[in-house]
């Protein structure tokens, strides 16, 4: 099994886990925005039509072989919202950090050498 694989079905297992964020659901409630079910249904309706269609893009050049700094700088000019830009990096400075632990390699330590906020 590919490290990509690993580290795609361990990702709810780190303390990084995708799981963990909400892309913005929270602060949407807050705000008053999300106040019942159908509120809820059309802001996850509306994720998945912006950010889960970014997402997919991302995830197909990077099975291309898309270099993952070029992807980073990608991710974060489609991504308008700062407290979503912050999460992601904050998510994904974990989970580096979690799999240099798993699995010490000179390439990853480069990578985040070279996003020490974290990389989307």
């Amino acid at each position: 099994m590919s490290r990509a694989a690993l580290l795609v079905l361990a990702d709810g297992r780190f303390p990084a886990g995708g799981h963990a964020h909400s892309g913005g659901a929270e602060e949407a409630v807050g705000a008053g925005r999300i106040r019942d079910a159908g509120d809820l249904a059309a802001f996850c309706r509306g994720r998945l039509h912006t950010a889960g269609l970014v997402a997919a893009a991302l995830a197909a050049a990077a099975a291309d072989g898309t270099d993952p700094l070029a992807l980073d700088e990608v991710a974060d000019a489609r991504t308008p919202s700062p407290a979503l830009r912050t999460a992601a990096r904050r998510l994904g400075r974990q989970l580096m950090r979690a799999a240099r632990a798993a699995w010490p390699d000179p390439a990853l330590d480069a990578r985040a050498a070279a996003r020490p906020r974290g990389a989307h």
